[in-house]
């Protein structure tokens, strides 16, 4: 019984929230910002609402969450009101199309049939269930084996997409040694390359090169390449915020410090912090 409550109470919420979004896009007394928005305006909204629901988890703000998830929500919702004023589908649609997908998609859990998986088993059942999905889709321009990896994905995901997807075809290294061998690899190259004229054209493909074997060193060790840029963003940020303070202490200003004084105080805030 408090299950059924509970369930109500959920499916009241959503109806609400869906009578919300008809009110705002309500060509009478709808908000005016709400009503002038199409489905690529909304695109950046959307990315920004999900960058703070990362933050959020990467912060542990656990209270903010709710918050942050509550607007990530409202995205999916405005898509969806957007496309059923034009006749595509609704909010019902989406649900009951993701409920059909994640139940295809672990058929090690819903299929009676099916017999327990070690978890090399499971990621080969997944990368198989995936390319029988994209060969089931009309091929565009793309080839069935990139055309769901959008273009628009940050550049790291994308790369580290693109090795998973070579990698279920049994094109990678066994082990991470073989990616940080490649690493050391683009390393030279790119010396030679700098070397050579740092500001070609070719200097900036072999740092590409590197960027992407790089990536390819965080995937084998199981590692989210875009997240572990961020990280190291934060962890500069604070470490240089640090250095401006001790500077401050001397009563320096970093905006005249030398080189040397912030070098000097980078290397004094390092050993703090070890």
């Amino acid at each position: 019984m408090q299950n059924e409550g509970s369930n109500q109470a959920n499916n009241e919420a959503i109806s609400q929230l869906l009578e919300i979004m008809q009110t705002l896009r309500n060509p009478e007394g709808g908000c005016p910002w709400d009503l002038k928005q199409t489905f690529a305006s909304i695109v950046p909204h959307t990315l920004e609402e999900a960058y703070e629901v990362a933050d959020c988890i990467e912060r542990d703000d656990l209270n903010e969450l709710k918050g942050e998830l509550g607007d990530l929500l409202f995205q999916i919702v405005f898509y969806a009101q957007l496309a059923q004023e034009q006749q595509l589908f609704n909010f019902n649609d989406v649900v009951a199309q993701l409920n059909e997908k994640l139940v295809r998609r672990h058929p090690h859990v819903f299929s009676a049939q099916d017999t327990p998986k070690t978890n090399a088993e499971l990621a080969a059942q997944w990368q198989a269930i995936k390319a029988q999905e994209r060969a089931a889709k009309p091929q565009g321009q793309s080839s069935v084996l990139w055309q769901d990896i959008p273009n628009s994905l940050p550049s790291l995901t994308k790369a580290k997409k693109i090795q998973q997807r070579v990698a279920a075809l049994g094109f990678d290294w066994p082990t991470y040694h073989g990616a940080i061998d490649k690493v050391s690899e683009e390393v030279e190259e790119v010396k030679e390359a700098l070397a050579h004229d740092p500001y070609s054209d070719h200097t900036a493909e072999e740092l590409g090169d590197l960027l992407f074997a790089t990536v390819n060193v965080a995937r084998h060790v199981k590692r989210d390449p875009e997240q572990l840029l961020r990280s190291a963003n934060d962890k500069f940020s604070a470490r240089f915020e640090k250095v401006q303070n001790y500077l401050i202490a001397q009563g320096k200003c970093i905006e005249s410090a030398s080189l040397e004084e912030m070098d000097a105080a980078w290397d004094a805030i390092k050993k703090l912090n070890k």
